[in-house]
């Protein structure tokens, strides 16, 4: 189905996300040509400029990207747009399918069908908020850019419902040919291990470390746990600007040997192994941000919660991200809120009786085998871009 296709990629880069996984999966089946190009999501000195990579058969051909430099931010994404149609043309060639993951890149796909250089288009949603910006003008345009995509490009991605039924909700649109690509996993890189070789009193969070994921609760909630289960461990996998505060907040509550964090994490097969080794994981999801407005978690599909079940582990979640309640229904976590004798209460619970923890652990890795990558994209570029 690919081997004699050409396909382009164009996204914000900071951290892995779904279009990554989009390249990894177009480059395993040997695609003919991927134009993958990359632009960086913030100015941050760490990260490299925008640029692209160009695969034939699967292998590298060529790479280029510039300096990242610092520019005003409505600057920064007319310039993002204007590099995708310009590194398209460098080619010189005519593209079979054009993926743009966020607006502004999904915008640079209609303009190049325009001029004839893709055939089909794709608006990949990664990340949608009826309230993305606090700046009603600059709102109202991204709006209007989201809106247009999912009229002009010929498939939507939406990672959740929730995104078509935000722009019905609050835009009173309901354009486009939208559907529903949820996130995945690599099953076929994690290995869980078996029950009795995981660690029963260790609990996991991975990700971002940051306000609204909520790690703070979990502390606040050690000193009863560890009395309940004095051998109780808390592994925070994760780099962020929240790290500190946490590290002071476990100091001051007595519980540094209760706690480890390990800071950023790069490789996600070192990620996934060290999350498998654990027994429990926690997502305590805020629906809130800090302006008020409804978080972008609650419309998306946090990548994590799948991540967490096909490693073996039982997820207790608040009831934000959409599939909280399925993953509740399916047996393989349980829904909680972030205060600190709710979250106690429900992690001795589960940690204490293995037969349900196990049990809970056979039901999560069965729910994640219906969210293999391979699947998931095969499927759709099968069944609805007909590539």
């Amino acid at each position: 189905m690919l081997k004699d296709k050409k396909i382009i990629i164009a996204t914000h880069v900071y951290t892995t996300g779904p279009a990554q996984d989009l390249k990894e999966y177009l480059l395993n089946n040997k695609i003919d040509e991927l134009l993958f190009i990359g632009h960086p999501l913030f100015y941050d000195k760490k990260l490299r400029g925008s640029g692209y990579e160009l695969y034939t058969n699967g292998e590298v051909k060529v790479e280029k990207y510039t300096v990242i430099k610092k520019v005003p931010e409505v600057l920064s994404y007319i310039k993002d747009v204007a590099l995708n149609i310009i590194y398209v043309f460098k080619t010189g060639k005519k593209w079979d399918l054009y993926v743009g993951s966020d607006n502004l890149n999904a915008l640079s796909g209609v303009i190049l069908k325009l001029l004839g250089k893709v055939a089909k288009t794709v608006y990949y949603v990664i990340d949608y908020n009826p309230k993305r910006f606090q700046n009603k003008i600059l709102n109202n345009i991204y709006q209007k850019v989201d809106q247009l995509c999912v009229t002009h490009c010929d498939e939507t991605w939406n990672l959740s419902p929730r995104m078509e039924m935000a722009r019905k909700e609050y835009f009173n649109y309901g354009g486009g040919n939208q559907k529903v690509v949820p996130v995945g996993v690599w099953l076929d890189r994690i290995n869980a291990p078996r029950f009795e070789e995981a660690e029963k009193h260790t609990m996991v969070f991975m990700g971002h470390v940051i306000e609204k994921q909520g790690v703070q609760h979990v502390l606040n909630a050690i000193p009863k746990i560890a009395k309940s289960i004095p051998d109780f461990k808390f592994l925070v996998i994760g780099g962020g600007n929240y790290l500190d505060k946490l590290k002071d907040q476990a100091e001051k509550l007595g519980i540094q040997d209760h706690v480890t964090f390990t800071g950023y994490v790069k490789e996600h097969t070192d990620i996934e192994r060290m999350l498998s080794r654990c027994s429990v994981a926690i997502a305590l999801y805020d629906k809130y941000d800090e302006n008020g407005n409804i978080s972008f978690t609650y419309f998306s599909d946090p990548a994590k919660l799948k991540t967490y079940l096909a490693c073996g582990l039982p997820v207790l979640l608040t009831d934000i991200p959409y599939n909280a309640k399925e993953i509740q229904k399916n047996g393989c976590g349980k829904i909680i809120t972030t205060d600190a004798e709710s979250v106690a209460v429900s992690v001795v619970e589960v940690m204490e009786n293995e037969t349900k923890l196990k049990e809970y652990r056979d039901n999560g890795l069965g729910y994640s085998r219906k969210y293999n990558w391979n699947d998931i994209f095969g499927k759709v570029l099968k069944q609805s871009v007909e590539i």
